[in-house]
């Protein structure tokens, strides 16, 4: 009697449509082909580079396609580097599966690394140009042995219209990696909201039957409130990780440094500028928190300084403009981890003068992030102004979702993350301390 019973509520259990909160938390990890085109130590190349870090990724996103404009096809960003015909990376990639079962790798499309935009836009206005799109998806991701499609669409920035004077224009055309530019205002911004949302149910209805993810990344300073109708997409997204950072850069406040990527509110600041309040828009619109993946950037945003700047440091401070590139990134205002640890006190960096160096500002309320700074002095013409993440916000990041119950954290990318273990000894340092947090 015993034994029927248990084998009764067995078969019921296994019956049980168990939600996808039930799920382990998702740990999403964006590579950036592009890096391996880096000189030095930030020449990050899939797959060995990164291998170091998919023990604690549950998703690989390997960025980035594109959109061909000639018919609206899922191309590679370079073919002779993705494709079989040519160095054969997708390949290379998706055969990581082997050693990491547990792994799922998708195929991300967008990401800014299309300097063609226009393409994104044009493609959901029309069903035919939707067909060709998930047409190629479908054999391109099937090809290659690829999980899953994520979506990281070029929509047009937030508009944002002020004067602007000789500096100001100048400005205005400084283009950046991570959104630091401003676009245009979208005229048709109603009908891409809806053939978006066309687009995410066709792709579901493709990627379904051979069990390929659909997900999303919503990239920063994105007006999603006219972009994406939730009530439709979501429930066709298996996930969507919200990039909770530049919510401030040197190209929309070129005069002023400040936080990019708070957690909370302070200071009088914008609640819409922090990462509480973009999840608790998405949380308050009816999206499970379980679908909702928080997006952190391990990087540093950086400004110059004058000698009209503030003497603390202390932010908002007065700027101009984007702080000088990089050794490894070479873009304006923008520092990877690493070449942020190069510029603070640190053993492991014997090369940095005392005069350059950067001093550091913690966070002990875990509200904003850290930043460090250089004021001008005699030996330099102009000082410096970066905020970061670090292992240790990146920490509080992680715990914030755990506490708030949202589906995993998102790298964004992780080549600007210590991949070497140059900073510390450890590798992916910032993935790993937002993960050991959730």
């Amino acid at each position: 009697m015993k034994l029927r019973w248990f084998v009764c509520l067995s078969a019921a259990l296994a019956t049980i449509p168990w939600t996808e909160g039930a799920q382990p938390d998702r740990v999403v990890c964006y590579y950036d082909s592009r890096s391996r085109h880096r000189e030095g130590v930030g020449k990050a190349e899939a797959p060995g580079d990164i291998e170091p870090s998919l023990s604690t990724c549950t998703h690989l996103v390997y960025g980035f396609a594109v959109i061909d404009g000639a018919n609206y096809k899922l191309v590679p960003l370079d073919e002779y580097q993705e494709l079989d015909s040519g160095k054969g990376y997708y390949r290379a990639v998706t055969s990581l599966k082997k050693r990491y079962p547990g792994l799922n790798i998708l195929l991300s499309v967008g990401g800014l690394a299309d300097p063609e935009k226009e393409k994104y836009l044009t493609l959901l206005e029309s069903e035919d140009n939707r067909k060709n799109f998930v047409s190629s998806a479908r054999i391109l991701l099937r090809q290659y042995a690829f999980d899953g499609l994520d979506l990281a669409w070029e929509f047009p920035e937030i508009y944002v219209k002020k004067d602007r004077g000789t500096l100001g224009s100048l400005w205005h055309g400084f283009k950046k990696t991570f959104g630091f530019a401003h676009s245009h205002k979208d005229e048709k911004a109603d009908e891409h909201r809806d053939g978006f949302t066309a687009l995410v149910k066709e792709l579901k209805n493709s990627l379904r039957p051979d069990g390929l993810l659909l997900t999303a990344a919503v990239l920063p300073n994105v007006d999603t409130s006219i972009y994406y109708n939730l009530k439709d997409i979501v429930p066709n997204l298996d996930f969507i990780s919200v990039l909770a950072f530049n919510y401030t850069t040197p190209e929309k406040k070129p005069e002023e440094a400040d936080y990019p990527a708070a957690l909370y509110q302070a200071g009088g600041r914008d609640i819409n500028h922090t990462g509480d309040g973009t999840i608790r828009w998405w949380l308050e619109k009816g999206v499970p928190a379980h679908k909702v993946i928080f997006g952190i950037g391990p990087f540093g945003v950086t400004w110059k300084l004058t000698s009209e700047s503030k003497i603390s440091g202390v932010p908002p401070i007065g700027a101009d403009g984007p702080g000088e590139a990089g050794p490894q990134t070479k873009t304006p205002g923008l520092l990877s981890y690493p070449e942020v640890c190069s510029l603070l006190p640190n053993p492991n960096f014997k090369s940095a003068s005392a005069p350059h160096l950067l001093r550091r500002v913690t966070d002990p309320s875990h509200k904003l992030g850290s930043y460090a700074f250089r004021l001008p002095d005699s030996s330099s013409d102009t000082g410096l102004w970066v905020a970061y993440e670090d292992p240790e916000t990146a920490g509080y990041k992680g715990a914030y979702v755990k506490n708030k119950g949202l589906g995993g954290i998102a790298i964004w990318d992780i080549s600007l993350d210590d991949f070497r273990g140059v900073c510390s000894g450890e590798k992916f340092p910032i993935l790993k301390a937002a993960k050991n947090h959730l």
